[in-house]
């Protein structure tokens, strides 16, 4: 009777553990085909403590028009207290656009570094790089200072050329290519960039930054990676089929 009572005992052991590992499987698998199917979140940030661009909300709607698209959540702030351990690690990329100014405070920039090296995504838009001058981590990560553009007038047609084919964001367009813009020149470029987009300085007046002169660029950063176009001054950039499938590739791939 003894040795029935033990083999029972076994045998039960047995199949409770079996349970327990089928239980475990299970739910393991609803977790992974949760964060498979869970929709995307974006932040736009488009606080300015200098020069205001009268394009930022043309580039809100259109940003908000790729989240229907492609169904990710688009969610639009000034305020620089998102930037904390509350807010921050629900998003899958956070755009700069068109920020100018010292933004954020000390404990935000720390916020902001740490949603960084933790895997996340960042996209500046032209003014980005006209951003938090004070904050070294922050120029590294942009991959560049504004330091000028040309004048009387600011906005110049000029060749753009493309200098990568295998990105997305320039996958559409020809290998030189014309269009209207205000064109930053850039100080304190990050070596890591990418290139995907460069100025042809010989097709328009006010180009300093020589035979390099990116105007669009990606690289990875600190744990994270980080996407740059200088172009969207304009209100008519963001109307243009072009441009637009520029930046909607550029986040597309800060999303991956």
């Amino acid at each position: 009777m003894k040795i029935k009572l033990i083999a029972l005992s076994f045998f039960i052991g047995i199949l409770l553990s079996a349970c327990a590992k089928k239980n475990t499987e299970a739910a393991n698998t609803s977790l992974a085909t949760e964060k498979q199917t869970q929709t995307k979140k974006v932040l736009v940030f488009t606080k300015t403590l200098g020069w205001r661009h009268k394009s930022i909300e043309t580039g809100i709607a259109t940003i908000k028009d790729f989240g229907k698209t492609h169904n990710f959540v688009v969610e639009h702030t000034e305020d620089s207290t998102h930037f904390s351990t509350a807010f921050l690690p629900q998003y899958d990329a956070i755009v700069f656009l068109s920020t100018t100014g010292n933004v954020l405070d000390n404990e935000a920039q720390k916020k902001f570094e740490a949603y960084i090296q933790g895997g996340g995504s960042y996209l500046g838009i032209h003014a980005a790089a006209d951003t938090e001058y004070e904050w070294p981590w922050y120029g590294k990560l942009v991959g560049g200072y504004f330091e000028s553009h040309p004048n009387n007038p600011n906005i110049r047609k000029a060749t753009v050329q493309k200098t990568i084919n295998k990105h997305g964001s320039t996958k559409h367009y020809e290998s030189s290519f014309s269009r209207d813009d205000e064109w930053y020149n850039y100080k304190n470029l990050n070596p890591t960039i990418t290139a995907v987009l460069q100025l042809d300085e010989t097709s328009y007046e006010g180009g300093t930054n020589g035979d390099f002169h990116p105007i669009a660029w990606y690289h990875l950063y600190d744990g994270g990676k980080a996407f740059y176009t200088g172009g969207g001054h304009t209100k008519e950039s963001y109307e243009e089929i072009g441009f637009r499938k520029h930046l909607e590739e550029a986040l597309l791939w800060c999303l991956e």
